[in-house]
């Protein structure tokens, strides 16, 4: 890979910021409050032990609304007739005991569909409350559609290639990606309950997503994998853009070409987490330099300094200064952001202050790679500019394994951190010189995962 990763970038000329900044999948960027409509209507919905609760509520709307996006959905795509689900339960795991057909609940935080008796039970008492405080009301609906969409395998059986030997891997990527399909029918205004924002609310559903990841060394071949949080927003990503005929399309052979998710490698120490100093900055330069080498422009020098660039374009904790080729680091400031996640604080609501060691060094590199789009001619300010710029970082972690005399690597992880540092309002790794960033989450994860799975080519073909 050395010498070749970004041979096909050219440059870019114009200050408009093109037309990809400007949609989430030909949906116009829309910013306003997401969630329940004030004139939904009752849901016409038969759910056993269900309560006044706004989790309830919410549940109950979702169900109402995915039966009918696929109530229309499944005899058009599949020519399939839809059936609803035989049951609803809601149930508090810590209160009084509740069963279905896949057994008793009690202490069970959870919501899943149970195809013992084709029905779909939710945690009212913990975990929906719990998800509706961290990541909002559209957290329920993102958990529900998934959930729906184990019903629909059931009722697709053979198209959509499940059997009783399938991973549960491609089950969850199939459900994540069914659940992308329902949204994008939201976000384009044809749901009766739900109005969802193509910045901030389709953000939240995200976040919700990668906020119930595997954790961080797990295999993608364990029982009950779901993925990490750069494979599950890919296969939401998947079905929003493609729709249902390619999630029923998810199986084995085409996960393993892009699924990200497994264990650390035996040579990882402290999981796979380094301390962001000057030799992991002399690492990151090196592996840079090599990933880059193809596009024949003056590398930028990376220099620890005050993260700003004197009279000319700051934003700190690194800068891309194209008065003199330089990346200006705030080192100590980068060792902060660069802590280990501490899922504890995340898992319970609060902001972690680590994003992790490769969250630091993606957006060094998004700065380095600006200076190498300046090189080869190419707009850096604009919205585009900060959309081939995550392109761009992705390409050259997708590399970063592959290349040849270098020791930084990628451990399992990794593209956690950097997803989770894209999906935030103050990321470096989308913007442009003057920190500018695209204001849609979904389009800014799309741009770096693209990178990563398709290499530079697609970098200056989308975002010119």
């Amino acid at each position: 890979m050395a010498g070749v990763l970004v041979v096909s970038l050219t440059a870019c000329g114009g200050n408009d910021g093109g037309t990809a900044a400007a949609s989430v999948d030909g949906l116009p960027i829309t910013h306003f409050e997401s969630g329940l409509r004030p004139d939904a209507p009752p849901p016409d919905v038969q759910v056993r032990n269900v309560s006044d609760d706004q989790a309830d509520q919410l549940a109950m709307a979702t169900i109402a609304d995915v039966e009918t996006y696929w109530s229309k959905q499944l005899p058009g795509d599949f020519g399939v007739a839809f059936k609803p689900v035989s049951a609803l339960l809601s149930y508090d795991s810590d209160g009084p005991d509740q069963q279905n057909g896949c057994g008793d609940l009690k202490g069970i935080e959870n919501a899943f569909y149970c195809g013992a008796d084709d029905s779909i039970a939710w945690d009212r008492g913990v975990l929906l409350p719990t998800m509706i405080k961290q990541f909002g009301p559209l957290s329920v609906v993102t958990v529900l559609a998934h959930e729906f969409g184990h019903a629909v395998q059931y009722r697709l059986g053979k198209q959509a290639g499940i059997t009783r030997t399938t991973p549960t891997i491609v089950k969850e990527q199939q459900a994540d990606c069914f659940a992308g399909g329902y949204y994008h029918w939201v976000v384009a205004g044809d749901s009766r309950y739900f109005a969802v924002s193509t910045a901030e609310g389709l953000d939240a559903a995200l976040l919700s997503l990668f906020g119930v990841r595997d954790e961080a060394g797990t295999s993608a071949t364990a029982r009950g994998a779901h993925g990490t949080g750069f494979d599950r927003i890919f296969a939401f990503q998947l079905g929003f853009e493609q729709g249902p005929k390619a999630c029923a399309g998810i199986n084995e052979d085409n996960l393993k070409a892009r699924v990200a998710e497994r264990p650390f490698d035996p040579g990882d120490k402290n999981e796979g987490n380094i301390d962001i100093d000057d030799h992991a900055i002399e690492l990151l330069k090196q592996s840079l330099d090599a990933a880059f080498a193809g596009a024949k422009a003056s590398p930028p020098k990376i220099v620890d300094g005050s993260g700003r660039c004197q009279g000319g374009p700051s934003t700190p904790p690194a800068s891309y200064c194209p008065g003199d080729n330089t990346v200006d680091i705030d080192l100590p400031a980068l060792a902060a952001l660069g802590q280990p996640v501490d899922l504890e604080a995340e898992q319970s609501g609060q902001p972690s202050e680590g994003r992790g060691d490769f969250a630091a060094l993606s957006e060094v590199a998004s700065r380095y790679a600006l200076g190498i789009e300046k090189g080869v001619g190419a707009s850096i300010d604009n919205a585009n500019a900060g959309l081939r710029t995550a392109c761009l970082v992705g390409a050259w972690a997708g590399a970063v394994n592959k290349l040849t005399n270098t020791e930084l690597r990628l451990s399992a992880g990794d593209l956690d951190e950097a997803i989770s540092d894209l999906l935030r309002p103050d990321s470096l790794i989308a913007s442009d010189v003057n920190g500018q960033r695209v204001a849609a989450g979904f389009t800014r994860v799309e741009a770096m995962r693209t990178g990563y799975l398709q290499g530079s080519a697609p970098c200056s073909k989308n975002y010119a």
